[in-house]
This record gives C-alpha cells, sequence and structure tokens, in this order.
C-alpha cells in the first residue's frame, strides 16, 4: 500500500439543537475516512532553517577556504546543496540541516527517494522559495493590531514527487501502515 491510499478513521460529534430528558445535548456521530497525512505541524519553518543551514556551510567553505567573495560563496553554495542534497536523501534520506531538526524525506512507498526524484525535488525547491503574504490581526491591551506577515509555503515540490516530510520518530508508524494490507472495500460477498 502507497502512504497516498492510507486512510484515516475520524469519528466526529456535532451538537444538534435538541436536549434529552437530562438536559443533556443530543450529538449525532458522524463517521468519514480521511487521507493520512504524515506531514508534522510547522515544517515549513524547519525546513526553511535546514536549507539555511546546509547553504552556510557550503558558503563557509567557499569564503574560508577557496577566498572568495560572499555573495559569490552564497551563490556557489546553491547548486551544490541541490547536488549534496540530493545525493544525501537518496542514501540517507536526510541532509545535514534536516538531521538537526530530525526530518526525514521519503516517497509514497515509505522508502528514501529515488536519485531522479530526489534531484527533481531538490531542484523544485528553488520554486518553494517565494515568499507568500498575508495579513493578520491580534488583539492588544489597546486594541487590534494588523499587519503583514511573511511565510514561505514549501509544499510545491513534495506535492509534485510525491514525497513527505516527516519526523525521523514517525517513520516506524509510516512502515508500519504502509505494510498493512488494504482493507477490500465494496466487495460483494457471495451467499
Amino acid at each position: 500500500m502507497k502512504i497516498s491510499e492510507i486512510k484515516e478513521r475520524k469519528i466526529i460529534h456535532r451538537p444538534t439543537l435538541s436536549f434529552d430528558e437530562y438536559g443533556k445535548r443530543i450529538y449525532h456521530t458522524y463517521e468519514y475516512h480521511l487521507p493520512y497525512n504524515p506531514n508534522f505541524k510547522g515544517n515549513e519553518t524547519q525546513r526553511l532553517f535546514a536549507k539555511w543551514i546546509d547553504m552556510l556551510v557550503f558558503s563557509l567553505i567557499f569564503f574560508y577556504i577557496f577566498h572568495i567573495a560572499l555573495i559569490v560563496s552564497i551563490l556557489l553554495s546553491i547548486p551544490c546543496v541541490i547536488i549534496f542534497g540530493t545525493i544525501r536523501e537518496y542514501y540517507f534520506g536526510t541532509t545535514l540541516g534536516k538531521k538537526i531538526f530530525r526530518i526525514k524525506v521519503i516517497d509514497d512507498d515509505g522508502n528514501y527517494p529515488s536519485f531522479f526524484k530526489s534531484l527533481k525535488r531538490n531542484f523544485l525547491c528553488l520554486a518553494n522559495l517565494y515568499p507568500v503574504f498575508s495579513e493578520y490581526s491580534t488583539k492588544t491591551s489597546m486594541g487590534r493590531r494588523t499587519g503583514t506577515q511573511m511565510n514561505f509555503s514549501m509544499h510545491l515540490n513534495n506535492k509534485i514527487c510525491t514525497t513527505y516530510i516527516v519526523k525521523e520518530s514517525k517513520i516506524a508508524e509510516i512502515k508500519s501502515l504502509v505494510d498493512q494490507e488494504q482493507p477490500k472495500q465494496n466487495v460483494r460477498l457471495l451467499d
């Protein structure tokens, strides 16, 4: 079974306008089978910092060892991060920056991505650095404060390549879900 085929059973209790004889609200129970999401909340920030850590290592190597100007060192670090990130994700499922945050890259089968899938994913990460601006509003003691917030959308490369960013601690759970036999649905039973 693939990760994209795994369904998670969710039971939701929705309140009604009716009450029972003891004055307690009556709830309707709904059962949903939703797609399983192996990603974790807040992974965009960790992925962005992991990418910056990877770039910092190569930038410092070019700057201090090869004595190249800082801006050129930063620009040269980008292809190095793409190439070495591809190799490390293929063999280990992680890069140096991702290792610090204990996150790994897996494909739809729950394995580390293939070399070409990882290469495609790393090239597409350049498009992920496109900032998304949104407005926010917070309540303060003096009233409401509004402002503009900048976020980076870090999902495009994973969506196109069908890869997932997961915590290292969650890999065993994901592998057990992938190894389970897919339940048969809508099968007519013979008499």
